[in-house]
């Protein structure tokens, strides 16, 4: 992991990029530690939460479900399956996460963000660096944010007041577009977001972007269509 600091593949732009969203995130997380505690969790559950699951849309539904009134049964299974796209992440990007034991803290490390970062360079070394980076700086930001939430429950009462939930997704939103290069994948794009939109009513929060996945087969479709071409 030393090399990753020593390469010269880093350079000033993305580990600008990363420090930024990193920051983002931590904010993020200081609205869901205030969420936790103004629902009746204790202030050491979402910086634990934070550390050991290191997902927040499943953290976030999970403290939902729970402050709702639903059982952590179904708390847990709703927080699993939001999880659940974490599978292709892992296939997409499988070269990133290293070898033994390693591999363990970088699976762990597999997020929304590090596997943008990790999926917008075009060369190995850069993915590496920008999905370690990226990871490692969450791993940090995210419970650390959660704490300071925690700590500032008893205060921040309404946390969406302070539009902190619209954050993440403009983050990511920022990250993909300068991706979508090709007709295909702003066909997909679009299409994805038609259906996350259309069931957002209907699903909680979080569902909807699994739903989002049933458009992946436009984009193979039009993978071979500029294959035959």
């Amino acid at each position: 992991m030393r090399s990753f600091w020593r390469t010269p593949t880093l350079d000033g732009t993305l580990p600008r990029d990363i420090a930024l969203v990193c920051l983002a995130v931590g904010v993020i997380g200081v609205s869901y530690g205030a969420l936790a505690v103004t629902s009746g969790f204790p202030w050491w559950f979402p910086v634990l939460m934070g550390a050991l699951v290191l997902a927040a849309s499943s953290e976030i539904l999970f403290v939902g479900i729970i402050a709702a009134g639903g059982s952590p049964l179904a708390a847990l299974l709703a927080g699993l399956l939001v999880n659940a796209r974490h599978l292709p992440f892992g296939l997409a990007v499988p070269d990133v996460l290293g070898r033994g034991r390693r591999k363990v803290l970088g699976t762990h490390l597999m997020n929304d963000e590090t596997v943008v970062f990790a999926l917008a360079q075009d060369e190995p070394e850069r993915r590496r660096a920008a999905y370690w980076l990226c990871g490692l700086g969450i791993l940090v930001c995210w419970p650390a944010g959660a704490a300071l939430g925690a700590l500032l429950g008893s205060v921040v009462r309404d946390t969406d007041a302070l539009g902190l939930d619209a954050m993440f997704p403009a983050v990511i939103l920022a990250l993909i577009l300068p991706a979508l290069t090709t007709r295909p994948l702003r066909r997909t794009a679009l299409a994805g977001a038609a259906l996350a939109l259309t069931v957002t009513p209907f699903l909680p929060a979080g569902l909807p972007v699994l739903t989002a996945l049933a458009a992946l087969p436009l984009s193979m479709a039009g993978a071979k269509e500029g294959t035959v071409r």
